[in-house]
C-alpha cells in the first residue's frame, strides 16, 4: 500500500457541525440499500444541535430496541472502516509487510560443514596477517568450501585399461629396422632436386652418377665399375630398362646416350631437340621418355635412326618427374610448375591435368595392385601425397607429411607405401594404405635425400642424399634370403675414381 498526502484543510470554512465524511465516496450497506452522505442544504442555527437522522433524511427509529432499520444497518466491517477514517484520517496505513519465501537454486552445491561467522573471525595474529596476506592476493580464506552431491565417477578398471593398450599395439603391426645395413660413400654428389641420379636395375647392378662419372655396383658380389664415359658434361639423370639390358644417361645439354653397360659400351647417343638439360627418363620396352628443362617431354625409340617418335607439350616449367605405369599404357609426368600430366600412350595431348600440389612434383610411384592408383609428392612448398584415381582423375585421398617429398615407392609385399624427405627433416617414412597410417619414421641423413631406389625383390630401399652418402634400409621383408650382400666386411664402402681410371673399394 501507498501512503497518500491528504490535501490541506482550509480552517476558516471548517464549521462545527461539518463532518470529514463528506469526502468519501458512495458506499453500499447491504445487499439492497444504498445511502448518500449530502452536504446541509443550510448552516445551522446557533445553539441549537442538528439531529444525525435528519442529516441522513432517515426517519427516527420509534423504540429503542430497535434504534436502526434492517435495511440501513450497517455491516461490521463498514462501520469500522467509517470510524477509523473519522478517528484517525490523517494517519498513514500501516503496510503489511510479508516474509519472503527462500527460494534456493537447485544446481547449487550444497554447502558442508560450514562454521559460524563469530568463529570464522576468532583469528590470531597470526592468521590475521594471513587473511591479510590472502586480501592482497584477492583470495577468500573464509569462505565456505563448496563440495558436489556427487563426484564425477572415474573409470579405473582394468579390463579397458589392457582394451586401450591392445588398441595401440594393433595400430603397429609389425617392427621395421631403423638402423642402415650398408653405407657407401660417394663424393661430388650433385645437390639438385631437380635430378634424378640414382636407380636400380633388376640383376642387382646399383647406378649412380657423381658429378661427370657414372658408378657401378653389383650388390651380388660387391663389385664397382666405372662406365666409360669420357665426356666434360655433367650427368642429369640416370635409368635402367625393365630387362636391365640397357642404360639410359641424360646429360646436361639434352642429349640422351644408351648404354649397354654389361659390356660397358655406348651404343648411341640422341641429341637434344632443344629443350635444355634431359632431367628425368623412363623406360616403356623399346623407347625411353626424356623430360626436359624447357617443360617439354620426347619419347626416343632406341631402335630407329630417327628416334624422336611423340613430342608432349604439357608443363610450363622444368620437368623434374617421370614413370611409366608398367603395362605401358600411360605416362605420369610431374614438373616445377605444381603439375601432373597423365599421358595416353597413343596420344600426344594430356588425359589429365591434376593441379593439387604447391609444390614442384618430383615423387611419382604407380601402384602395384591397383593399376589405376597413382601416388604424388610435392616439394618443399607443399609437402603432400596425393593419391589419384587416374581413369577419372580424381583425387582419393592425400597425407600431409610435414617436409619435401622427394621419392616414393610402393611394396610388392605389403600394402604399404613408403616416402623419402628433405627438408627440414631428411627422413624416411612408411604408411599403411589405404588407412594412410604411419608405421614408420626415422632420421636417415644429415641433409636432404635427394634420390631413392627400391631393390629388384622390394625389400631394400638404396637412398642417396647430399651429405655424399648411399645408404641402404630394409624396410620390407620377405620369407626369402636377403639378396643384398657385400664381399667386404666392412659396413661401409668408398665409391671413388683416381686420375688412372682404376676403381677404389
Amino acid at each position: 500500500m501507498f501512503r497518500s498526502t491528504p490535501e490541506p484543510r482550509d480552517e476558516s470554512t471548517r464549521t462545527q457541525g461539518s463532518s470529514p465524511l463528506r469526502s468519501l465516496p458512495t458506499m453500499k450497506l447491504g445487499s439492497e440499500s444504498h445511502f448518500k452522505i449530502a452536504p446541509p442544504q443550510s448552516k445551522p442555527k446557533a445553539g441549537k444541535r442538528q439531529d444525525l437522522a435528519d442529516l441522513l433524511k432517515v426517519k427516527k427509529p420509534h423504540s429503542s430496541s430497535n434504534p436502526v432499520q434492517p435495511n440501513l444497518q450497517r455491516s461490521a466491517s463498514a462501520q469500522s472502516y467509517l470510524d477509523k477514517a473519522n478517528t484517525k484520517w490523517l494517519e498513514a496505513p500501516i503496510t503489511k509487510k510479508y516474509q519472503q519465501k527462500e527460494i534456493l537454486d537447485r544446481q547449487m552445491p550444497r554447502v558442508a560443514h560450514m562454521a559460524s561467522t563469530s568463529a570464522l573471525f576468532d583469528l590470531s595474529k597470526e592468521e590475521s596477517q594471513n587473511v591479510q596476506v590472502a586480501e592482497a592476493c584477492g583470495l577468500n580464506l573464509n569462505g565456505p568450501i563448496l563440495t558436489c552431491e556427487a563426484p564425477a565417477p572415474t573409470n579405473t578398471k582394468l579390463d579397458t585399461l589392457k582394451l586401450h593398450v591392445k588398441k595401440k599395439q594393433k595400430m603397429s603391426k609389425r617392427k621395421i629396422s631403423e638402423s642402415a645395413i650398408k653405407c657407401l660413400d660417394a663424393p661430388y654428389l650433385t645437390d639438385d632436386y631437380y635430378l634424378n641420379l640414382l636407380d636400380w636395375s633388376s640383376t642387382d647392378v646399383l647406378a649412380v652418377a657423381l658429378e661427370k662419372s657414372v658408378y657401378l655396383w653389383n650388390t651380388n658380389n660387391g663389385t664397382i665399375e666405372v662406365l666409360n664415359y669420357n665426356s666434360n658434361l655433367p650427368i642429369t639423370s640416370l635409368s635402367f630398362s625393365a630387362d636391365s639390358a640397357l642404360l639410359a644417361v641424360g646429360l646436361d645439354n639434352g642429349d640422351t646416350q644408351i648404354w649397354d653397360f654389361q659390356a660397358n659400351k655406348k651404343l648411341r647417343s640422341m641429341a637434344n631437340q632443344g629443350g635444355g638439360r634431359a632431367n628425368a627418363l623412363s623406360w616403356n620396352r623399346h623407347t625411353v621418355s626424356a623430360g626436359y628443362r624447357d617443360g617439354n617431354i620426347f619419347d626416343h625409340d632406341v631402335r630407329v635412326a630417327n628416334h624422336l617418335v611423340r613430342e608432349l607439350r604439357g608443363h610450363e616449367s622444368e620437368v623434374c618427374g617421370l614413370k611409366w605405369r608398367p603395362d605401358g599404357e600411360m605416362l605420369a609426368s610431374g614438373g616445377n610448375d605444381n603439375t601432373v600430366n597423365i599421358w595416353d600412350a597413343r596420344n600426344s595431348k594430356p588425359k589429365h591435368t591434376l593441379r593439387a600440389h604447391k609444390g614442384a612434383v618430383k615423387a611419382i610411384a604407380w601402384c602395384p595392385w591397383e593399376k589405376d592408383l597413382l601416388a604424388t609428392g610435392g616439394g618443399r612448398d607443399d609437402k603432400h601425397i596425393f593419391f589419384w584415381d587416374v581413369t577419372r582423375g580424381t583425387r582419393k585421398n592425400n597425407i600431409l607429411t610435414g617436409s619435401q617429398v622427394t621419392s616414393l615407392h610402393w611394396s610388392v609385399h605389403y600394402k604399404e607405401i613408403t616416402s623419402t624427405h628433405g627438408f627440414p627433416n631428411n627422413h624416411i617414412s612408411v604408411w599403411e594404405y589405404p588407412t594412410r597410417n604411419r608405421i614408420a619414421d626415422f632420421s636417415a641423413h644429415d641433409s636432404r635425400i635427394l634420390h631413392s631406389a627400391l631393390s629388384p625383390d622390394g625389400e631394400v630401399l638404396a637412398t642417396a642424399a647430399a651429405d655424399e652418402n648411399i645408404k641402404f634400409w630394409r624396410l620390407f621383408d620377405s620369407e626369402g634370403n636377403p639378396r643384398l650382400c657385400s664381399s667386404r666386411s666392412s659396413r661401409t664402402n668408398t665409391i671413388r675414381h683416381n686420375i688412372n681410371n682404376k676403381t677404389l673399394r
